[in-house]
């Protein structure tokens, strides 16, 4: 999830879980809800690996700060901070529960993306991810505006923020269901092809939760499909069609969904697989969900092999984030470059 939604749904539960009529030991609700808003934000301070090199943003977003295990510790900290920084009377303890829940749910609200999220670091770093919901979501975050907005309306009452905390459960309830329905419609495809030991996945795309990339993966490759769960009939964009109908748009039909079909290793597989092999490449391929290659480019006395992880893929937007891969000069060792603008940029 962005930054704003997260911080926005720390607001929330802060004022759905706020007491009735809060006692002098505890937070008065507008300031419960500021601090529920800012500690919503915390986790992603990770964001910082960006400035240090791309692939320390890769190894630590989302990495401690969004632990579980560590919770605890974030919590007691910022609730220290808080209590000194606010000049009231108030001990941390007052801050520490409002601040542990804004955490838990800044870390449910990535758990359900496909990013994948480190919730066992530091003694884990396996991403897990439910993949439910796309990283940007306005109806989901929409849930939480109008929770809020109706909380500002009637102050006295958190009804408002638990109606929407249980809306915005059912909504995610509801993408579940809805990422059962298109992977089955991957199993169906697999089972056509007579595909045997492939995995199917289905990845939440924007605009609406009933688009989905779904993706069964081969051997060697993988076979994807842009679905819309609800549509019967394919959308014909006019020329002057904004953002949002061009991201909408390419979902098509469960009965009229093209299947593309791309190899991991493209044209060139020995060369390809070699370079995806190398010690260079580790970061990337800890972190690539469905890797594949993007391009070759060789000559006399180089080569590159860029690589691309599938899950990225949005249609209707020119952007491909994520994009590494290895080069060597003549026979000598492959080294990692990030693929940016249409340069390589070196990683070491």
């Amino acid at each position: 999830m962005d930054t704003l939604t997260h911080a926005l749904s720390g607001a929330l539960i802060a004022r759905a879980t706020a007491p009735g009529n809060p006692g002098p030991t505890q937070l008065a609700t507008a300031r419960r809800v500021a601090i529920g808003f800012l500690a919503g934000a915390f986790p992603d301070i990770d964001i910082v690996g960006a400035a240090l090199s791309p692939v320390a943003y890769l190894y630590h977003h989302r990495g401690i700060t969004h632990s579980i295990l560590l919770l605890p510790l974030w919590a007691w900290l910022l609730a220290l901070l808080s209590a000194r920084l606010d000049g009231s009377r108030l001990t941390w303890r007052a801050y520490f529960g409002v601040i542990a829940l804004a955490i838990a749910a800044h870390i449910a609200g990535d758990l359900i993306t496909s990013f994948g999220t480190m919730i066992l670091a530091p003694f884990s770093d396996r991403r897990f991810e439910l993949s439910t919901t796309f990283i940007i979501d306005l109806w989901f975050t929409g849930i939480i505006l109008a929770g809020l907005l109706a909380s500002a309306l009637w102050r006295r009452s958190r009804v408002p923020a638990v109606i929407a905390s249980c809306v915005l459960v059912g909504y995610v309830g509801l993408q579940w269901a809805a990422r059962g329905q298109a992977i089955d419609f991957g199993e169906r495809h697999a089972q056509a092809a007579g595909y045997t030991g492939h995995r199917v996945s289905a990845l939440p795309r924007p605009a609406s939760p009933f688009h989905w990339m779904v993706i069964v993966e081969r051997a060697r490759g993988y076979d994807y499909a842009m679905v819309s769960l609800t549509r019967r009939e394919p959308v014909v964009l006019p020329p002057d069609a904004g953002f949002f109908a061009r991201i909408a748009a390419p979902y098509e039909p469960l009965g009229t969904a093209r299947w593309e079909r791309v190899e991991r290793y493209g044209a060139e597989p020995a060369l390809s697989e070699e370079a995806w092999s190398t010690p260079a490449l580790e970061f990337f391929r800890w972190f690539a969900a469905f890797p594949m290659v993007y391009r070759v480019d060789r000559d006399a006395a180089h080569a590159c092999v860029w690589f691309q992880d599938l899950r990225f893929l949005t249609p209707g937007r020119d952007v491909w984030p994520f994009r590494y891969g290895a080069c060597r000069e003549g026979s000598g060792v492959w080294r990692a470059f990030e693929l940016e603008g249409g340069r390589r940029a070196a990683l070491d």
